[in-house]
């Protein structure tokens, strides 16, 4: 059997996509909505699915109207634990990222593929008290900050970024958050 020659490992294309993971501890908002926007702007290039160290089992109404926000938004949604993308027979994974504090700092499992990780830091919507528009609005700040990197980051697939080359842009490039009437916060 030949192998592909080393470049060839590293080109993202729809045959040969980058699978990216999102974790969070609930599966609920922040990962679910950044495993949709990552499907959405990969154009086939990114395969993403998002997992929960204790996923709540249902994904936040809130999420759910920002997705829908997309011209195409993914039919099935849910929220999930990582145990599934940990099992043996899993798809390899490229890309781990945590999008939440209480994530990046649990010991995850081992992943097939020996994945990169990376830490994009997001509050959570899902934790902001008030009215319902303050809850909403919150929601679409948070959808709006994934929103703009991953869509910089397809930018980057369009100019032909491996695999390597996007996780180190990843790696320097995390969303920014303003909740205009709760204060800003940026990723960390």
């Amino acid at each position: 059997m030949l192998l592909a020659p080393k470049a060839d490992i590293d080109v993202i294309s729809s045959l040969q996509p980058l699978r990216i993971l999102v974790l969070c501890t609930g599966n609920s908002a922040r990962s679910i909505m950044a495993e949709a926007l990552f499907n959405h702007h990969g154009g086939g290039r990114i395969v993403s699915d998002s997992a929960g160290s204790r996923p709540t089992g249902a994904v936040n109404p809130f999420a759910l109207e920002q997705i829908a926000r997309l011209p195409a938004p993914p039919m099935a949604t849910r929220s999930k634990s990582w145990d599934e993308f940990a099992r043996p027979g899993a798809m390899p994974l490229d890309i781990v990222v945590t999008v939440c504090g209480n994530a990046a700092g649990e010991a995850c499992p081992d992943f097939p593929g020996a994945p990169r990780r990376v830490h994009w830091g997001l509050p959570d919507p899902a934790a902001v008290t008030g009215s319902e528009e303050e809850r909403r609005l919150a929601f679409s700040n948070c959808f709006e900050a994934l929103e703009a990197v991953i869509r910089e980051m397809a930018l980057q697939l369009d100019a032909g970024a491996g695999r390597a080359g996007l996780y180190h842009w990843m790696t320097e490039h995390s969303p920014t958050q303003c909740d205009r009437p709760l204060g800003c916060s940026s990723g960390a």
